[in-house]
């Protein structure tokens, strides 16, 4: 079944002449924004058919609220339990004004109109089940989402902590080099101390363009400078060279130093320069490393939006910007991805934590089809009243044949254990049925571009 039929079963629009026919049969009441039309908990006793204004119908998922659809003008809404007389399994309230058709005896009314039940009952039972689906898979992104909770605030702790030392730990070093300079006054004079801050700071910026050599031409300047080093009388000077090297020092810029200096103060000149460097340097990585760690605590609590209301207004960008550095250690190794975002782009009223798993799933999809080389591009426009976010990839595309198949539950093209067949199907319905947007595709050997347009009212 495609996702068009799917759709069509669990959403089926009635004709007007229908309309019409059912007016006659049912009772019409009218809503005023925000009214309870029934609610979850409460006797099913009735049926209903809309036929003006929007009713939202919700779950109750612990502290959260789960929309589940919004029915307009030709919709019904209802549950299978109105047969059996048991409880309403979630609750419908008037976005704005609204009209509905209430039915006290579907009983009576599939009677009355016995073309109807091939229309209702396929649709209720569908029902029935999508929202169990979709129950377990909210339960599933609740229990994750305390993970994810719990571990940013254990990541973020030790973080910020570490990357507080690092400052700290940088002051320190900087006042122990120019103490050890002091105190080495029977080797070095101003004119040395001079020299070696000069070469120290020369050393220091070359460091933190963060340009690093070939390791071919690495080890030819180490070669060179070990060679030079050993004419010089330097003890040890393999191990001293390759910090040497990686500051970008060479001979010619230790040749002033070597000739106002002897070989014993030379030795202990470059001692001091090498520790100095290695030091900066692992103070260098704790900083980044400390950094990356409080970037992805960012990420992941933007990514899942903690602490935020669950429908709020979204910056689509932000958002994909926070799933790409959330599967950053997937991109990194071959993947180059093209940012093409427009800047008409207006945010949006949407679940953000929701369409994030949107991007995570399409992203994720396209990186194992370039199998983790390729190149990724990201594209967004605006389309008349809808965001369009393209997302395109050039690896071995989707064949023919399972295409009409892809938005299927439970269909996947993977290797066992390496997809459940879930990504696109959760995707289609968070599109469709929660934004009441549409997830389409375009796919041939090389090349893959999903589109989902998002309504921007």
């Amino acid at each position: 079944m495609t996702s068009t039929q799917s759709e069509s079963i669990l959403f089926p629009i009635l004709t007007e002449d229908y309309l019409h026919k059912l007016i006659d049969c049912g009772l019409i009441i009218q809503l005023e924004p925000g009214e309870i039309l029934f609610q979850e908990g409460k006797p099913a006793d009735s049926f209903y058919v809309v036929l003006d204004g929007e009713i939202k119908i919700t779950k109750q998922l612990g502290a959260e609220e789960l929309v589940v659809t919004i029915h307009r003008r030709g919709e019904f809404t209802g549950d299978l339990t109105t047969l059996t007389g048991g409880i309403c399994p979630a609750t419908a309230s008037s976005i704005n004004t609204s009209r509905v058709i209430k039915f006290d005896d579907f009983k009576e009314l599939l009677k009355t109109c016995p073309d109807s039940i091939d229309l209702f009952i396929p649709a209720l039972a569908e029902r029935s089940k999508d929202l169990e689906i979709r129950l377990r898979q909210q339960e599933k992104l609740a229990a994750l989402g305390k993970l994810s909770a719990g571990l940013a605030h254990e990541l973020n702790n030790p973080a910020a902590a570490g990357r507080r030392a690092a400052k700290q730990l940088n002051s320190a070093i900087a006042n122990l080099q120019s103490q050890m300079l002091n105190l080495r006054g029977k080797y070095f004079f101003p004119q040395h101390c001079q020299l070696l801050k000069e070469l120290q700071e020369k050393a220091l910026a070359t460091m933190n363009q963060g340009l690093q050599l070939s390791p071919i031409e690495q080890s030819d300047r180490e070669d060179d400078l070990i060679d030079w080093l050993d004419e010089q009388g330097v003890n040890n000077s393999w191990e001293v060279a390759p910090t040497l090297v990686s500051g970008g020092i060479d001979k010619s810029g230790l040749e002033n130093l070597a000739q106002s200096m002897n070989n014993e103060a030379f030795s202990e000149a470059l001692l001091w320069l090498e520790a100095t460097l290695t030091m900066n340097s692992l103070v260098g990585e704790v900083e980044q490393s400390t950094s990356r760690i409080s970037d992805l605590v960012s990420a992941i609590k933007n990514y899942s939006y903690m602490d935020r209301a669950p429908l709020q207004e979204v910056d689509l960008h932000e958002g994909i910007d926070n799933t790409l550095k959330i599967l950053h250690h997937k991109l990194k190794y071959g993947i180059n991805v093209h940012k093409e975002y427009s800047t008409e782009i207006p945010k949006i009223c949407a679940y953000g934590n929701k369409l994030n798993q949107v991007w995570t799933n399409l992203i994720d999809n396209a990186i194992d089809a370039m199998d983790g080389k390729g190149e990724l591009i990201i594209r967004t426009l605006l389309e008349n009243n809808c965001v369009l976010v393209e997302i395109i990839d050039n690896g071995s595309g989707i064949p023919s044949e399972i295409q009409p198949r892809i938005f299927e539950p439970f269909y996947t093209s993977k290797e066992v254990g390496k997809g459940t067949g879930l990504g696109l199907d959760i995707s289609r319905r968070i599109v469709v049925q929660e934004h009441k947007g549409n997830i389409r595709f375009k796919s041939f050997p090389g090349f893959t571009n999903f589109q989902v347009r998002l309504p921007v009212n």
